[in-house]
């Protein structure tokens, strides 16, 4: 990724400078949003969402953090023993986590993890990360890769979004307009824009828990337990199904 389109990154380095701004998120129909800005990605234990602080405590052995942003799992689980790969996409952001204290962070897409990491215990997606996994085809095919990076006991720790709980009709069209040219509904084509930089295009992939279900079988994974509101933020654990 060139740095001029590590706008999320850019983000992140600003807040640790003290320049509290948020990203924006752009849809592909026009769509705007305000992204959580310092308040959420530099956010201490005591601040984070009751799901999130029920999904930490599932985390076993040695973890593999994907997304991870400003650090912010990686450094509370480090604090409590853990060893911790940390990867993002994102150069500036595996910056941010090392200068605040992440022993090992690495610039790495999610398509491009493998085996020379070593074996994992627990994968984290949090913050909806397992919207990383892009569209059907490409989260089978990534479940089954994780099946070979984790350990017989691995869990994969998913958090997502309903986008079926929404009535707005900005979501709902576009949910609409999505099942018409053959993508998932809740399948949002986005970029992340702060001041001048932009990300290229990627696509978020948001679903339901049956959905998810459904995407993990055949993978090698099931979901073994529902966290939050499945109507809305959940975090799904996945556990490894009999080989």
């Amino acid at each position: 990724m060139q740095p001029e389109q590590d706008a999320f990154g850019q983000m992140l380095a600003a807040s640790l400078r003290g320049e509290r701004e948020a990203e924006v998120i752009e849809r592909d129909d026009g769509f705007i949003n305000v992204g959580g800005g310092y308040t959420h990605y530099f956010a201490a234990y005591e601040a984070w969402s009751p799901v999130e602080q029920e999904a930490i405590a599932c985390v076993r052995g040695r973890v593999l953090d994907i997304g991870c942003g400003a650090g912010r799992h990686a450094l509370y689980l480090q604090e409590r023993g853990h060893e911790v790969v940390a990867v993002d996409i994102s150069p500036l952001a595996v910056q941010v986590c090392r200068e605040r204290g992440v022993q090992d962070a690495r610039v790495i897409p999610i398509t491009r993890l493998s085996r020379a990491l070593g074996q994992f215990d627990t994968i984290l997606m949090l913050g909806n990360n397992s919207g990383l996994l892009g569209n059907v085809s490409r989260a089978r095919w990534l479940l089954r890769r994780f099946r070979g990076l984790t350990t017989s006991h691995g869990l994969i720790l998913a958090a997502n979004m309903n986008p079926y709980s929404t009535t707005n009709p900005a979501h709902t069209d576009y949910h609409e307009r999505n099942r018409q040219r053959g993508r998932m509904a809740g399948q949002a084509r986005i970029r992340v824009r702060f001041r001048q930089y932009t990300t290229p295009w990627f696509d978020l992939l948001l679903i339901s828990p049956d959905e998810m279900r459904d995407i993990a079988a055949g993978t090698g994974w099931h979901i073994r337990q529902l966290l939050g509101d499945p109507n809305g933020g959940y975090v799904a654990v996945l556990s490894k199904e009999p080989a």
